[in-house]
């Protein structure tokens, strides 16, 4: 027997389980978190069944930096995986109430800013990180608007908006399911995140999770993949999942 075959079918075996392994990963990465995603699925099929997942607009756990911005379950986090290689870079709400109905707050006092093209999303300046004295972080909301784009964001905040001063708790506008193709929508939902600045007054690329931050310790929850929490993510400093 040739002293090369042994070797070659232990390449070969190698090579056949890291081709395994890299598909599962893919195949994971393109249906996400099956667990979670069991999840959003029951409560968004019957929220009625589920009161208790829900976590309350403008709601604060003991302790916490920042006021929950909408009614709903948190369905993803920050940190889980949707697509190969990219990671989730902030959570998302799913409200229980038809396109257009489930108001969203400003969850901390800011700099609102929306860009001339953004029809579905607004970003928030704190000028000073509570969790880091004299570094900036911006709050991003996303998904206010219907299929086609049709914005539901407040009046008060029209494209253009520079700089406007906004209060913990003042109305933003209302979830929606703008994904930018209107034959594909999301869900009902807000997504936020919690981005760096880029250190000359503006923000970084929300899209790269580098350039977010986790949002647990400012809203006191797990909102960490890496926390291992399914269901409602529950406030750190006690057992309310409402923050009540």
């Amino acid at each position: 027997m040739n002293p090369l075959l042994p070797a070659l079918g232990l390449i070969l075996f190698a090579v056949l389980v890291a081709a395994a392994v890299l598909a599962y990963l893919i195949l994971r990465g393109r249906l996400g978190d099956p667990k979670r995603n069991a999840l959003v699925w029951e409560y968004l099929h019957s929220p009625a069944a589920h009161p208790d997942w829900v976590t309350r607009a403008n709601s604060r756990c003991e302790g916490a930096l920042f006021a929950f911005p909408t009614d709903g379950y948190i369905g993803y986090l920050w940190g889980g995986t949707f697509q190969p290689l990219e990671r989730h870079q902030g959570i998302d709400v799913f409200g229980n109430l038809p396109l257009g109905q489930t108001p969203v707050y400003s969850a901390s006092d800011g700099f609102l800013t929306r860009l001339a093209d953004w029809k579905s999303a607004v970003i928030i300046r704190v000028p000073d990180d509570p969790l880091a004295p004299g570094r900036t972080i911006w709050i991003y909301y996303a998904h206010m608007a219907d299929p086609q784009g049709n914005s539901f964001i407040d009046a008060g905040f029209p494209p253009g908006t520079m700089e406007k001063p906004v209060r913990m708790g003042q109305r933003l506008g209302f979830q929606g399911n703008y994904s930018g193709d209107p034959a594909n929508p999301s869900g009902v939902h807000l997504h936020l995140s919690i981005v760096l600045g880029d250190g000359q007054g503006g923000f970084r690329n929300e899209t790269d999770i580098a350039n977010t931050l986790d949002p647990s310790p400012y809203f006191g929850m797990p909102l960490n993949t890496e926390s291992g929490q399914y269901g409602p993510p529950h406030c750190l400093a006690d057992s309310n999942p409402n923050g009540n």
